[in-house]
């Protein structure tokens, strides 16, 4: 028998991320001079990592290679000495997960974050919770909603897309859980607004974390 997992997004899903993100991209433009954006600013433009961030917190006439990359490095430096200063998970994540992990489920997360960043944060936020697979975004693997990165984890942790679900905040997640053939939860608590689970055709969405429980077991 196939084990059963529960893959996670990290931003917007298990921890609130935007205060750090949005920090960080601020000292980015404040280098260059230029205004800063909002944290609901912030919350429309992440989703699609690290790099495409950067460019939508540009103006549009600096959205040039190499300005994106000079600026992307900027913001790397800041994010990485400062990333959980802000960063908290939500209420009620904690029980899901040992919930989760006390009935025998596999976990896993699956980010568009960067991969050193996304390690950092889940080792360091939840250290008792045993996670089969973390990926964030590293080389040789495309951002999500492309499945390759589910594909991975699925068969790293010895289960199939019947008893897999993937569980995020945005249409990026929905459309990966579609690419992969897996099932999917929508959570409206993170960065994304409910009419978007909808509008990508979210097999569940849930206002609470604890209502992923009752779905799941």
């Amino acid at each position: 028998m196939k084990n059963r997992l529960a893959i996670f997004d990290l931003d917007g899903t298990l921890l609130d991320t935007i205060g750090d993100l949005a920090e960080a991209c601020n000292y980015m433009l404040s280098l260059r001079e230029l205004g800063s954006h909002t944290r609901e600013e912030y919350a429309k433009m992440v989703g699609n990592g690290i790099l495409n961030l950067v460019k939508r917190a540009l103006p549009e006439e600096l959205r040039t290679d190499e300005y994106v990359m000079a600026a992307r490095a900027d913001f790397l430096d800041f994010y990485t000495a400062n990333i959980d200063r802000h960063t908290r998970p939500y209420d009620g994540i904690y029980e899901v997960l040992h919930t989760l992990q006390d009935e025998g489920w596999s976990l896993a997360v699956a980010s568009n974050k960067f991969d050193e960043g996304t390690q950092k944060l889940v080792r360091s936020i939840f250290p008792d919770i045993h996670f089969s697979a973390i990926y964030g975004n590293k080389e040789g693997f495309p951002l999500k909603p492309d499945a390759a990165l589910l594909d991975l984890i699925i068969k790293e942790c010895d289960a199939d897309v019947a008893t897999t679900w993937m569980i995020g905040d945005s249409g990026v997640d929905i459309q990966t859980a579609k690419n992969a053939e897996v099932r999917s939860i929508g959570c409206s608590w993170g960065f994304r607004p409910r009419t978007e689970l909808e509008e990508f055709g979210a097999d569940y969405i849930v206002d609470a974390p604890s209502e992923i429980l009752q779905i799941l077991l």
